[in-house]
């Protein structure tokens, strides 16, 4: 059975030079990450992250950021939507 390697991290560096091995040198993905002891789904994730120039990563992670933000802002706005729902609800069986 295999070991779980949950938790580690790699630097910048690490992720990079693992997508030149598949990228530009043609090792297959399934070997480069058997041989740097990482995932194969962690290795499509830094070739997907990694094979675009740093210009249109850092404009990816402003985007990631921005829609995490909006994502955050719509589950508080639709939580006090439903607890005004509630109030007027309560509200209106207390006056009628």
């Amino acid at each position: 059975m295999e070991e779980k390697k949950s938790g580690r991290r790699f630097t910048e560096e690490f992720k990079v030079e693992a997508v030149r091995q598949v990228t530009e040198r043609g090792h297959p993905v399934a070997e480069v990450a058997a041989r740097l002891g990482v995932s194969t789904y962690s290795l499509y994730g830094w070739i997907k992250r990694y094979s675009v120039s740093p210009a249109q990563r850092v404009q990816q992670d402003g985007q990631a950021d921005e829609i995490r933000r909006l994502k955050a802002e719509l589950r508080r706005v639709s939580e006090e939507r439903d607890i005004l729902k509630k109030a007027a609800a309560y509200f209106a069986k207390q006056s009628g």
